[in-house]
């Protein structure tokens, strides 16, 4: 009881701010596991929480926390999916564009269309170098695959450590998530499911991600973090943080 007393007592000191999470997901996860955790976007916290900072990340990653998890910086622009956007730019504004980009995108021609497309990228790439280099011991940051236009505007750029599916933590469903981490170890599967043969209804079901159909909810459903990874994030990696705070 003792020493339980005293791993609960270690956890309440560390200061976990999970970045670009309106959901709550994994900064409840932390929370369960005992951890000072909190969140912070530019939109508001979808549970109504005190611990959500409403505001930019990078003013408040000087803050000493003691782990940095960014779950969805805006990656549209720096993933494999997004590069044909910057050779041939969309039609219609693209939902990261600002109201005077949408005003201006009918009259605009393919070149200025595709100068804010790059401008966009210029923007998505530095936010996750600075969250990248932020003075937190141990970070860890979700986007996909990166083009390499997104990997040279980054500084000190790493590949991704792993990738995960929700799958290989008990939830049903396809979605790679690929995990850029800084002493941290890589994610331990805690619970593999068997996925379901292509073609049939089970596979359908678990592809329901990639089949949302468009609306203005579908970044918020595309971009939400599974309960088995974020419940096996805070447990392992913050293991590894009280160990190395012990």
């Amino acid at each position: 009881m003792t020493a339980y007393l005293r791993s609960i007592s270690r956890r309440a000191d560390i200061k976990v701010l999970i970045g670009c999470e309106t959901s709550g997901q994994m900064r409840r996860a932390f929370l369960d596991q005992g951890f000072d955790a909190w969140s912070c976007d530019l939109l508001p916290a979808d549970d109504a929480t005190n611990r959500h900072i409403q505001g930019d990340i990078r003013d408040v990653i000087g803050m000493e926390w003691d782990l940095l998890c960014v779950m969805h910086p805006p990656c549209t622009r720096l993933c494999n999916s997004g590069l044909r956007w910057l050779i041939d730019p969309p039609k219609n504004p693209p939902r990261d564009a600002t109201p005077a980009e949408i005003a201006a995108w009918p009259d605009l021609d393919k070149q200025q269309r595709l100068a804010i497309m790059w401008n966009h990228l210029d923007q998505g790439a530095a936010l996750f170098s600075d969250c990248w280099n932020a003075p937190i011991p141990h970070r860890a940051i979700e986007n996909p695959v990166m083009h390499p236009h997104a990997k040279t505007r980054i500084k000190n750029f790493q590949p991704a450590a792993q990738t995960v599916q929700p799958w290989h933590f008990g939830n049903p469903a396809f979605k790679a998530t690929s995990f850029y981490l800084n002493d941290l170890p890589p994610l331990v599967a805690t619970n593999r499911l068997t996925p379901p043969k292509p073609g049939t209804p089970d596979h359908k079901r678990w592809s329901a991600v990639h089949r949302c159909p468009p609306g203005a909810d579908r970044w918020k459903i595309r971009s939400a973090t599974y309960p088995g990874i974020a419940a096996a994030a805070a447990q392992q990696w913050g293991d590894h943080i009280e160990r190395q705070a012990a």
